[in-house]
């Protein structure tokens, strides 16, 4: 099994900037695509950016040119750089891992972690 632990939320105002971390931790695990979603109140939860094992990544078209999302393999550990927040990048914060185990044929699990908060003032 493995469990995510995040970091980094919290209150910023309008163009601040903030850096979510989220770490992997368990045995005998390999991490394929690691990424970021936010969920508002009342609204759906939404991808924000994703970053495969190759490197490759997406983001959403609000946050572009605005986010970077980054990992360090040796860590297990996804990052979000947030620039020039906005109020509207007000949301909880949920850090998403897609792993197998080692060794053998293995299925793809997914992985949430509990979210952390960020709130943009304006």
């Amino acid at each position: 099994q493995v469990q995510l632990v995040e970091s980094g939320g919290g209150l910023v105002q309008s163009g601040g900037s903030l850096r979510l971390s989220c770490l992997a931790s368990g045995s005998s695990f390999s991490i394929n695509a690691m990424g970021w979603y936010r969920q508002a109140p009342g609204k759906q939860r939404e991808l924000v950016a994703a970053i495969r094992s190759g490197g490759s990544t997406v983001y959403a078209d609000s946050v572009k040119g605005r986010f970077t999302i980054s990992r360090d393999n040796a860590k297990n550990t996804v990052y979000l750089l947030m620039n020039s927040l906005k109020p509207e990048d007000t949301a909880v914060y949920y850090c998403n891992v897609n792993w197998n185990y080692k060794g053998g044929y293995s299925p793809t699990y997914q992985t949430w972690g509990q979210g952390t908060q960020v709130t943009v003032s304006s």
